[in-house]
């Protein structure tokens, strides 16, 4: 603005205004390339592949929290809370595996990732063949002997705790017990000890400094099962006609889940499993118990009668009565055992008349067959069986 004699004159700067004109033309121009782009994105395309990756990103985010739970927050029996020396060395083994895929992982999907994001295709090369790559001799060896390396590296170290495992020592302070898997039960015998008893083993706890582990005979009596307790061994197969062995050393007491972890039949998945690991006293107090002879109780005779003339004793076996059967569990200290039908169901009064009187109440498909007594023939058996501590 230019003043003269009292007067304004205003000069307008128009290349500014052209400049001002054609910048605002080109940032016109870039929102509607902009919008124009994605009119044509392929969305559905777009959302997919947004979806897979966020599936896999919580998968194997829920992964890591189910392996790093501790056993408060996970009640199901894990790998990664091990309380045995053969269970130490396949968390030690898994932790290994896990890291090498879990860095195969990455690079694989980092470099897939870099790919798609550097390669992905846009507008100006629609008419336009990508460069064609006709072979590399040093990719082709890299992909070639990485991979070799990798799995020679897994084989050593799986079959290093194999061995450790499987060829271990017996001292000659082990327990010995032999497993027979049934349909759909477990029966365990101690040859040394004189004692029978089903679906509840118990061993003593293994003091490093004096260890007393105890190993197993598995054998099965039908078809095949597979002897698993997560947090003391790995998994072993019985197979009829074949024994195969395992062995645990619990390092602290408690009471230890297990499963049959092969398919058995209908009731495979309620053939369940419980190690009670005891201190040296309390396990010594047990062996005393179950080498006793089943109680007497004049009282139950009654009920006593009903189990020796009825098909009871063509299954069971009660130590001083002439059941011997081999075809159920030895019921001579029944009472003993904190659970029935093989872990099916809380070992009481009530679960226990429900179980003589419809087995499948309990365990749809198992074996055992409905006594059909009378209420009075019940009561008595029921009273009686409660005597056999």
């Amino acid at each position: 603005m230019h003043g003269s004699g009292g007067q304004a004159v205003f000069v307008f700067n128009w290349d500014c205004c052209y400049q001002t004109q054609v910048h605002s033309k080109s940032c016109w121009g870039c929102l509607m390339r902009i919008v124009e782009t994605m009119q044509k994105a392929d969305w559905p395309a777009i959302f997919s592949r947004v979806t897979s990756a966020a599936l896999l990103l919580a998968g194997v985010l829920l992964a890591a929290g189910l392996c790093t739970a501790t056993p408060q927050a996970n009640s199901v029996p894990s790998i990664f809370d091990s309380h045995s020396t053969p269970a130490d060395s396949i968390r030690h083994l898994s932790f290994f595996v896990l890291s090498v895929t879990g860095l195969i992982f990455l690079v694989v999907f980092s470099l897939l990732t870099y790919a798609i994001v550097k390669f992905r295709g846009r507008a100006a090369d629609t008419d336009r063949e990508p460069a064609q790559v006709y072979g590399s001799t040093q990719i082709e060896l890299a992909w070639t002997i990485i991979p070799i390396l990798i799995v020679v590296v897994l084989f050593l170290a799986t079959a290093r705790v194999i061995h450790a495992i499987q060829d271990a020592p017996k001292p000659a302070e082990a327990v010995e017990v032999t497993a027979i898997g049934h349909q759909f039960w477990w029966e365990f015998r101690y040859p040394g000890l004189g004692i029978v008893t089903a679906n509840e083993l118990h061993v003593p706890v293994s003091d490093p400094s004096h260890p007393t582990p105890t190993f197993l005979r598995l054998l099965s009596a039908d078809t095949d099962h597979s002897f698993w307790i997560p947090q003391l061994a790995g998994k072993t197969d019985l197979i009829p006609n074949r024994v195969n062995e395992t062995w645990l050393d619990p390092h602290e007491t408690g009471l230890f889940l297990g499963q049959c972890a092969q398919y058995c039949g209908t009731q495979h998945a309620k053939m369940l499993l419980r190690v009670y690991v005891d201190s040296p006293e309390d396990f010594k107090v047990w062996v005393r118990g179950q080498q006793q002879q089943a109680n007497e109780d004049e009282k139950e005779a009654a009920g006593r009668r009903v189990f020796e003339r009825t098909a009871c004793l063509n299954c069971h076996a009660i130590n001083g009565t002439n059941g011997t059967g081999r075809f159920g569990p030895d019921l001579t200290h029944l009472m003993s055992r904190r659970t029935i039908a093989s872990g099916a169901a809380e070992n009481n009064s009530q679960n226990l008349r429900l179980w003589i009187q419809n087995p499948d109440s309990i365990k749809p498909g198992s074996l055992m067959p409905a006594m059909k007594l009378s209420d009075a023939e019940l009561d008595a058996l029921v009273r009686y069986l409660e005597t056999l501590q």
